[in-house]
């Protein structure tokens, strides 16, 4: 039996109609057992995860996820044992940085096809983040603190958005976006402190990344050898650096080449922790929920399986 949570909002609000068009009918062309799950409102998905573990006891769980990075982060959240789930999903976000690394198509079908037939199952590590002051999250992808939160963050809530979603124009709302949040960053100091080591210090912070997977906000390569499975977080961190330097630098990125940029700076740790002078925003996997000027990120290795391409 196939537990499958649809976020019927996903791929500018085409969702449900992928679901009923696409994914539904070959459920029910290969005779496969499955109950769907939908999602209303923001916190549904986490909730809906937490009742099909608590109502599948100690038995493992066969989860599906239809939607983007964000839905597989509200998933996260819900899943108190993540040892008892296989996961497939079924990328239909704007972003979709998880199946872009493990190869995982972004037609619904094929997606499926992958799940059912022809993926195999692999181990993934987690990330967690933790806030000085309380509360915890987990990400699959990436968190973040900064200027690419703050990007997320306003994206989350622009009407521009919404509409520019309706003719598959969403990424221009975040590149007016990033270029607004970019010239009204103030300058903010803050200090890396890696595995407990001697703090790295940081004049000036843009943004720093910490990540499991390479690539994060739709394709941007931020860590190019970041290895899902290999127990340590890979941080870009971004400081110190004028702002219109940054407007050549970051476009590099998405094929990996801005660590040639002085104030741009990789970083391996298992465990890190982030001061910051002023709360900024933090996001997990694109998710934001709040501002914070301390928070600590570890990863946790081979935490999830999830069914990813052979090749």
């Amino acid at each position: 039996m196939y537990h499958i949570i649809i976020n019927p909002a996903s791929r500018s609000g085409k969702g449900l109609k992928i679901w009923k068009e696409q994914v539904e009918p070959a459920l029910r062309r290969g005779g496969t057992l499955y109950r769907p799950y939908f999602s209303e409102k923001a916190g549904d998905v986490s909730k809906i995860a937490g009742k099909i573990m608590a109502h599948s006891g100690s038995e493992p769980v066969s989860l599906i996820i239809l939607g983007g990075d964000g839905t597989v982060n509200e998933a996260l959240q819900g899943i108190p044992d993540t040892s008892r789930v296989v996961l497939g999903y079924i990328p239909t976000g704007s972003s979709n940085d998880l199946a872009r690394d493990l190869d995982i198509p972004t037609d619904p079908t094929a997606a499926l096809d992958l799940i059912l037939h022809s993926g195999v199952i692999c181990s993934m590590d987690l990330g967690t983040l933790t806030y000085a002051d309380g509360g915890s999250r987990r990400f699959a992808v990436s968190c973040g603190i900064g200027f690419d939160a703050a990007v997320c963050e306003e994206a989350l809530r622009s009407k521009a958005k919404k509409v520019l979603n309706k003719f598959g124009l969403g990424k221009l709302t975040y590149l007016s976006i990033a270029l607004k949040q970019l010239f009204a960053a103030k300058a903010i100091s803050a200090r890396l402190i890696l595995d407990d080591e001697k703090p790295v210090e940081i004049g000036s912070i843009l943004f720093t990344a910490c990540m499991l997977h390479r690539f994060e906000g739709g394709g941007f390569m931020f860590c190019p050898d970041a290895d899902a499975s290999d127990g340590i977080l890979n941080l870009c961190a971004v400081g110190d650096i004028s702002k219109s330097l940054i407007l050549y630098a970051l476009p590099t990125a998405f094929k990996g080449r801005h660590y040639r940029f002085k104030g741009i700076t990789p970083y391996l740790a298992k465990k890190v922790t982030i001061e910051a002078s002023a709360p900024l925003w933090v996001h997990t996997d694109g998710e934001v929920t709040r501002k914070s000027r301390h928070i600590t990120v570890t990863c946790d290795r081979n935490a999830l399986r999830i069914i990813k391409s052979q090749t």
